[in-house]
């Protein structure tokens, strides 16, 4: 779309994503999750609470807006027309394109009060933002994350975690695709950041699990696995029934990414694709369950 890492879709591709989502729906369908659905762009209280800027200022995009009067106007149509910058009358909005889509379920948690002795545990589907350009099409600046949110005790979270990538990596190999799962850290930025990473991975507290995309040598991260301790609890007051701060956990799936892979692994037209791996993406097509 003329921006590196901004791309449009097509019906063929957008189907896919279809049948992916409703694949995952099957998958963790017997949890019970809460279903909750938000916006691509969070408030800039949430976003700030989130503490985002620490970690990744470099990733996060802001919703800016024209504010001025008509003649701040006429200077913006004037600066148009000469090809100038016109962005000098824009500003910050109180939105914030949301950068994961867990964000938002831990401050609509928090909200409610103590959590139940079971904890939670939502299911959420977002476009997300994270300012990274790159001619790369597995590196989107807007992509959708479909995950799985696990709020509780610390062993309720890494049960679910554990339990995730076992599943994770089981639904991957049903779809034919070559995977991996390793130890992984988020971009955090700066000189800190390095300390922040290397303390990540030191206790693997992020797991990712990867597909050869765009090279055999650097595969790409299609799913997560993140344990974030009591993180988001101590930012939003998030607590369990016993009154003690709550942990979380998240399972995140790469829509356009997983998409991606298959049409990396099994070919462009996905009518050709083995049997096997449409009978999961297309049970009602083939009579699977």
């Amino acid at each position: 779309m003329g921006v590196e890492g901004l791309l449009g879709k097509s019906g063929e591709f957008e189907g896919i994503v279809e049948a992916l989502d409703r694949f995952i729906s099957r998958v963790g369908a017997e949890d019970g999750a809460e279903v909750m659905r938000f916006p691509p762009g969070i408030s800039r209280q949430v976003f700030e609470e989130s503490e985002y800027l620490k970690s990744f200022p470099q990733l996060a995009g802001t919703v800016h807006s024209f504010v001025g009067n008509d003649r701040e106007h006429a200077a913006l149509l004037a600066s148009l027309e000469n090809k100038e910058d016109w962005t000098a009358g824009q500003k910050a909005t109180e939105v914030v394109l949301t950068p994961a889509a867990c964000y938002p379920v831990y401050p609509t948690l928090a909200k409610r009060g103590a959590l139940a002795a079971d904890g939670a545990l939502v299911d959420v589907f977002s476009y997300c933002f994270r300012h990274e350009p790159s001619v790369d099409p597995a590196r989107m600046q807007l992509f959708r994350m479909r995950e799985y949110i696990r709020v509780g005790s610390p062993e309720q979270v890494q049960e679910f975690r554990s339990s995730w990538m076992k599943r994770g990596e089981t639904m991957m190999s049903d779809l034919g695709l070559p995977v991996t799962v390793d130890v992984a850290n988020d971009p955090f930025f700066g000189r800190p950041g390095r300390m922040l990473a290397a303390n990540q991975r030191e206790q693997a507290l992020k797991f990712e699990l990867l597909i050869p995309i765009t090279s055999q040598e650097s595969p790409t991260a299609c799913l997560s696995f993140n344990y974030h301790k009591d993180k988001f609890a101590l930012n939003w007051k998030l607590e369990q029934a016993n009154q003690e701060l709550a942990h979380t956990a998240c399972v995140g799936f790469g829509m356009e990414r997983m998409t991606l892979a298959l049409l990396k692994h099994h070919g462009l037209s996905p009518k050709q694709w083995p049997a096997a791996v449409r009978a999961k993406l297309w049970p009602e097509a083939s009579g699977a369950k």
